[in-house]
């Protein structure tokens, strides 16, 4: 039997989490689950156990379609934006591992800026 690879791409941060499955290319997306469809409250979309629910309804339809390993890359706002991957990202990791699948390497593919624009915020920086 031979096993086919796909992409986890597991998009983190502290708002929600999306994670979508394509082929290795990354040309066609086979399945996609966020945080907001597994879970009724608004403030727990960014979760770990969003992540976990939404990683295990993913690994359910890619393991229908045959797919059986994945590589995974974690991405978080990035840009001008926060650099660090949200609470979810470790969770979902350890949900599609849990739900049966393989995994081969996991990369990070947040875009860092040389020398983008300025983040929001002002001068000083947000006041709380």
């Amino acid at each position: 039997m031979t096993s086919k690879w796909g992409v986890a791409h597991i998009y983190a941060t502290y708002n929600n989490i999306i994670i979508t499955v394509t082929d290795l290319t990354g040309a066609e997306t086979i399945t996609k689950c966020s945080g907001g469809m597994v879970v009724k409250a608004a403030k727990d979309q960014a979760s770990p156990y969003a992540a976990m629910k939404a990683a295990g309804r993913v690994a359910d339809i890619i393991k229908e379609k045959g797919m059986d390993r994945v590589h995974v890359k974690v991405r978080a706002a990035g840009g001008n934006k926060s650099t660090s991957p949200g609470p979810g990202a470790q969770a979902a990791i350890r949900g599609l591992a849990r739900a049966g699948l393989r995994i081969g390497r996991i990369e990070d593919v947040t875009p860092i800026p040389h020398n983008g624009t300025k983040k929001k915020g002002g001068r000083r920086g947000r006041r709380v």
